[in-house]
């Protein structure tokens, strides 16, 4: 009697496929938290937030590529 990892790999991706909007919102929220904290690694943080997106949507079966939020404005170019 083994484990059946296929089967466990199925029950999480069609967890992350109902859920997955829940996970994003934790994702969102650990980030937001982690700036709170550590403000100057902000670039890091979305950074690795964005890949854990990706990770998550490419296991709930979609591509790996989040919607992105419009890019934010910044200086002007001198």
């Amino acid at each position: 009697m083994g484990i059946n990892f296929d089967d466990i790999k199925k029950k999480a991706q069609d967890a992350l496929g109902k859920h997955g909007d829940k996970v994003e919102q934790g994702l969102d929220k650990a980030s937001g938290f982690a700036k709170s904290k550590f403000g100057d690694k902000a670039d890091k943080i979305d950074n690795v937030t964005d890949k854990a997106k990706g990770f998550l949507h490419k296991q709930a079966g979609g591509d790996d590529k989040p919607p992105q939020d419009p890019p934010k404005p910044g200086p002007p170019p001198s």
